[in-house]
């Protein structure tokens, strides 16, 4: 097995975003990563191939929607970053803010089939945080599940962990009303300046 050489980068790569996040099928109503970055009138909205097109114009954007990983020249993973004032996060009511920075929300993180396992996760945190420090954010903010070591179920698993924010140097800043998979969420985060 050859040694992996992840490099994460912006997400400005459609079809690699799409390898990671879009639908098997056009015609599915998948997410896109668009729940928590659209207001949620325009989030519902969207349909089937629309949901990609607006995914399109969001990787054309600067700046873009976050971070993709790469083994080689095999995208591999994704992690959501954006400012949390252009977010769902600046009006979620079961997420609190901590105080008045303009931080930056890390709420995504997918690695693809056949990649898991292998510390990607790892990277795409650290990725998307050098990402934000970059673009001047005080602070990154994720949302993971306080889950105790237990299993989380994969389709809610894209939220992360807190024992993996904690490994990126995260800690806990606040609790949180939301609740997934019946692990509650707790908000995590690092400071950057």
């Amino acid at each position: 097995m050859r040694p992996m050489a992840i490099e994460v980068r912006p997400a400005t790569a459609f079809d690699d975003l799409a390898a990671v996040v879009g639908p098997q099928r056009p015609d599915s109503d998948v997410c896109w990563c668009l729940s928590y970055r659209l207001p949620s009138k325009e989030n519902l909205a969207l349909h089937r191939q629309e949901r990609g097109e607006r995914a399109r114009q969001l990787v054309g954007e600067d700046p873009p929607p976050g971070v993709l990983a790469y083994d080689g020249d095999e995208v591999v993973g994704w992690a959501a970053v954006h400012p949390r004032r252009d977010t769902a996060f600046a009006t979620n009511r079961r997420i609190p803010h901590v105080d008045d920075l303009d931080v930056w929300s890390l709420w995504c993180v997918r690695v693809r089939p056949g990649h898991r396992g292998q510390g990607i996760a790892r990277h795409l945190v650290a990725g998307a945080v050098a990402f934000a420090r970059e673009r001047g954010a005080p602070a990154v903010e994720g949302y993971p599940v306080d889950n105790g070591g237990r299993k989380v179920d994969l389709t809610m698993a894209y939220v992360g962990t807190r024992k993996l924010f904690e490994g990126a140097g995260f800690a806990k800043a606040a609790d949180t009303a939301s609740v997934i998979n019946g692990f509650p969420r707790v908000l995590m985060r690092l400071d950057l300046r």
